[in-house]
């Protein structure tokens, strides 16, 4: 039960926030919340990679971008041209495609957001399968950027093709319907209860990596972090379990992805781009590699000031200082500075 305390906090906290936004008439904070809580799903995923399998990946806005192109291109690329080929006719009568129209009162046929979002996550870890087996064999900086040369191949991709929008991206992508009368969009009636569906697939999400990370596969994970050749020797799968959580993290940023690309009503070539990825990987090393908590509190706060635009035009090179002022003086993560014992240390050796 302790281990689930923390969760009550943060749903305290989320309702709380809440509350006082709505009471101060300042519930334009929600919109950056809310997508703040989409980019979180991505740092907590890569800091299950990091932080347990001792796994480094800079290609995980690649992820992020399959799963949103994806699902937007699917429902919003119309169909009616093939509506008489025997697949689309199947897809039709099995209630994946969805009639309607154009902003021009033309005739529209697009995929369903559910099938299209199962779809896309579906894809994307497959691709994490096919090219997590080669490249989680290699270790260090030859990993780092083998999964980076992932990650500029699928930001070439977008920006390069017309089916994906090039460099526009793509645009007007319909809301997901949860239930009725609710659905992930941007509108501002809905705002209040896009914050609270948001945060709601984080706390899914923190329950299953909390059980998970407590798990036999958590031990597993941990003992390959700190020495992959003893894992082997203990009888670990080290292979098989990287793989799993390469998969496992991939499908979380896709997720994270479609539901994003839906709220906003759309997505660009920059979701894709490589410094989002090492934003991620910094967000991480802030947090704590091994801190799921830690993760999720810096990537709530340091993307929220990057929306909000308190960065300005230095967005990308403030992440980029962050990134090597971790590295050089809190490798642990900013949360685990052990900040009043170096003081002490320090006035210890000044006496």
């Amino acid at each position: 039960m302790k281990r689930y305390l923390p969760l009550f906090v943060l749903l305290a906290l989320v309702v709380l926030v809440q509350l006082v936004t709505s009471w101060t008439h300042t519930t334009y904070y929600l919109t950056q919340l809310t997508m703040s809580a989409y980019y979180s799903l991505v740092i907590i995923g890569l800091c299950l990679l990091m932080g347990y399998a001792g796994q480094i990946s800079l290609g995980h806005a690649g992820f992020f971008a399959i799963g949103g192109y994806l699902s937007a291109t699917l429902t919003t690329h119309n169909l009616v041209t093939y509506q008489d080929h025997t697949l689309i006719v199947l897809l039709k009568k099995s209630g994946c495609l969805v009639a309607g129209q154009d902003l021009y009162g033309g005739q529209l046929l697009v995929v369903q957001p559910w099938v299209a979002c199962l779809v896309a996550v579906g894809v994307t870890v497959l691709i994490a399968f096919l090219i997590g087996g080669p490249v989680l064999k290699l270790k260090g900086h030859y990993l780092a950027m083998a999964t980076l040369g992932f990650g500029t191949i699928v930001y070439r991709v977008v920006l390069a093709n017309r089916l994906f929008g090039e460099a526009d991206g793509i645009s007007s992508v319909p809301p997901f319907p949860l239930l009725p009368g609710v659905a992930v969009s941007g509108g501002f009636g809905a705002r209040v209860s896009n914050y609270y569906i948001a945060w709601g697939l984080v706390l899914i999400f923190m329950i299953l990596l909390i059980n998970l990370i407590n798990s036999r596969v958590g031990r597993a994970l941990r003992a390959i972090h700190g020495s992959e050749e003893a894992a082997n020797a203990m009888g670990v799968n080290t292979a098989g379990y990287k793989l799993k959580i390469f998969m496992l993290s991939a499908g979380v940023a896709a997720l994270a992805g479609v539901f994003l690309t839906h709220y906003n009503g759309g997505i660009g070539p920059s979701e894709a781009g490589v410094m989002k990825s090492v934003r991620y990987v910094a967000i991480v090393a802030v947090g704590g590699m091994a801190s799921i908590w830690g993760a999720l509190s810096m990537g709530v706060v340091l993307n929220f000031l990057s929306l909000r635009g308190v960065f300005g035009s230095y967005d990308d090179a403030v992440f980029g200082v962050i990134l090597i002022v971790i590295m050089l003086f809190a490798p642990e993560g900013l949360l685990r500075l052990k900040l009043f014992t170096r003081l002490k240390k320090l006035r210890g050796g000044g006496q």
